[in-house]
C-alpha cells in the first residue's frame, strides 16, 4: 500500500456517524414518534402498543421539561419556556388520547416540530 492510499484510507469519512446529543434526541423522539403512528394507524387492535409509545413519550417529554426548568440550561428564556409548555400540553393531550377524547395527530405534529429543529429546519 502506498503512502497516497494510506492518507486517503486515514482521512476519509468513517462509517460510522458521530453520535452527538443531538443526534441522540432526534433518534430518540423519531423513534418514539414512529411507534406512535405506526399504533394509531393499527387501530383499537394496536392499543396496548399506543399505551407503551405514549408512556414513553411522556417520560421524553418530562426528561426535556426538567432539562429546560433547569436555570444552568444553555438554551434561551424564551425557548426554555416554549418547551416546558409543549411538555405540559404533551401530558394533558396524552391523558386525552388514552381516555379516547382525542386523537394523536397534535402529538406526532409537535414531536415532527422538534426533530425539525434538531436537525436545524426550523419549527
Amino acid at each position: 500500500m502506498n503512502a497516497l492510499t494510506q492518507a486517503r484510507r486515514a482521512y476519509s469519512a468513517t462509517s460510522t456517524p458521530i453520535r452527538t446529543p443531538r443526534n441522540m434526541e432526534y433518534e430518540a423522539i423519531s423513534r418514539i414518534t414512529h411507534r406512535i403512528h405506526s399504533a394509531a394507524k393499527k387501530g383499537n387492535s394496536a392499543f396496548g402498543e399506543l399505551v407503551e409509545a405514549l408512556y414513553d413519550n411522556n417520560r421524553m417529554w418530562t426528561v426535556f421539561a426538567t432539562e429546560v426548568a433547569n436555570a444552568d440550561n444553555g438554551l434561551t428564556s424564551q425557548l426554555r419556556a416554549q418547551l416546558f409548555y409543549l411538555a405540559e400540553f404533551t401530558h394533558d393531550h396524552t391523558s386525552k388520547v388514552l381516555r379516547r377524547e382525542a386523537n394523536v395527530i397534535p402529538l406526532l405534529e409537535i414531536n415532527a416540530a422538534i426533530m425539525r429543529g434538531l436537525r436545524g429546519g426550523g419549527a
